[in-house]
């Protein structure tokens, strides 16, 4: 699906699957395997989000992008975790995800300086896990399990991730997080996010999605391509997971899924771009069409220059439908 070149040749190729899915939900554009399950990881995390408001979370604005968040480590996400605990009457300490430094690069350097050490508030997750405490807390269920299978709150979510995505669940694994992992296949992850923008204003999954696409830095970070995207494509829900995947829906209900096989996210900038322009976004009212030639380019570095690129060699992108197209 991509391949990176470097001085003008193709050191290395990422092979992969994706999906489009029209407005109706139906399958309208294929590649590779896209029916057999595979772990979203944190491209989840928003149908997580839905499942807890559904159990009376109360969160909204960037507070619920938080909750669906792989966050930067900037020191609003941290403030940010740091508010949904304390309105729960909870610490800190209890988060069960683990240490880590911030993704971002200026965040874990000003951490480091400060003599900061990896923690579980900096981890990229701890939105979701701050989230997932205060659901107990408003549900009256216990808070020390709350990441074991058959915890009610998990229970819960499974029951929300096979709703949305119309397909039973057939494995959970254990996310880098901790947290149960449930297994989707691409269609079903995108017809997930087909359900999210396309439910009633208000709704627990519309509020996740409303809220994503209103403080996309809220719910990945400043300097991250997922905020970037969104911001250039008005209307545009977009999340990503670990080794490789990311999903996304547009405002009129067409929506896809991509995997990577080797799980290298250096290739979805070069994939993810002209498959939103083969489907039309770039004609659409304040798209930021400089934006999106920005974000596909992938810059190969050596020597401290730029020496090559990341570019997509899948030619199936003419069979996606326009706006209106899948109807």
């Amino acid at each position: 699906m991509a391949e990176v070149i470097r001085s003008g040749f193709a050191e290395s190729r990422h092979r992969g699957a994706l999906v489009v899915t029209g407005p109706g939900g139906e399958k309208v554009l294929q590649a590779g395997e896209v029916s057999a399950a595979m772990y979203p990881r944190s491209a989840n995390k928003p149908l997580q989000a839905a499942g807890m408001l559904r159990c009376g979370l109360d969160l909204d604005g960037p507070l619920l992008a938080l909750a669906a968040a792989s966050h930067s480590g900037e020191q609003f996400h941290i403030a940010g975790v740091r508010e949904i605990l304390t309105a729960a009457g909870l610490g800190v300490e209890a988060l069960r995800c683990p240490p880590a430094l911030p993704l971002d690069d200026q965040a874990m350097r000003g951490l480091l300086r400060s003599g900061g050490e990896p923690d579980r508030l900096h981890m990229n997750c701890s939105g979701k896990h701050a989230a997932m405490l205060a659901t107990c807390a408003a549900a009256g269920w216990p808070a020390g399990t709350y990441l074991d299978p058959q915890h009610p709150l998990q229970i819960e979510i499974r029951r929300t991730v096979e709703h949305l995505s119309g397909e039973t669940v057939p494995t959970v694994g254990v996310d880098g997080c901790g947290a149960p992992l449930f297994a989707l296949s691409l269609t079903g992850l995108a017809r997930a996010f087909r359900a999210l923008v396309m439910a009633e204003p208000g709704s627990p999954e519309r509020r996740v999605a409303d809220s994503i696409r209103a403080h996309p830095a809220w719910a990945s970070g400043t300097t991250r391509a997922e905020r970037a995207l969104m911001e250039a494509v008005p209307g545009l829900l977009l999340k990503s997971g670990a080794e490789g995947v990311q999903a996304f829906a547009l405002p009129d209900g067409r929506a896809g899924a991509i995997k990577i096989e080797d799980g290298a996210a250096r290739a979805l900038p070069a994939i993810i771009v002209p498959l939103l322009r083969s489907l039309g976004v770039a004609a659409a009212d304040g798209v930021d069409v400089a934006a999106l030639g920005r974000i596909a380019s992938v810059p190969v570095q050596g020597g401290g220059r730029t020496v090559g690129h990341v570019r997509p060699v899948w030619s199936g992108w003419a069979g996606a439908p326009a706006a209106g197209g899948a109807r």
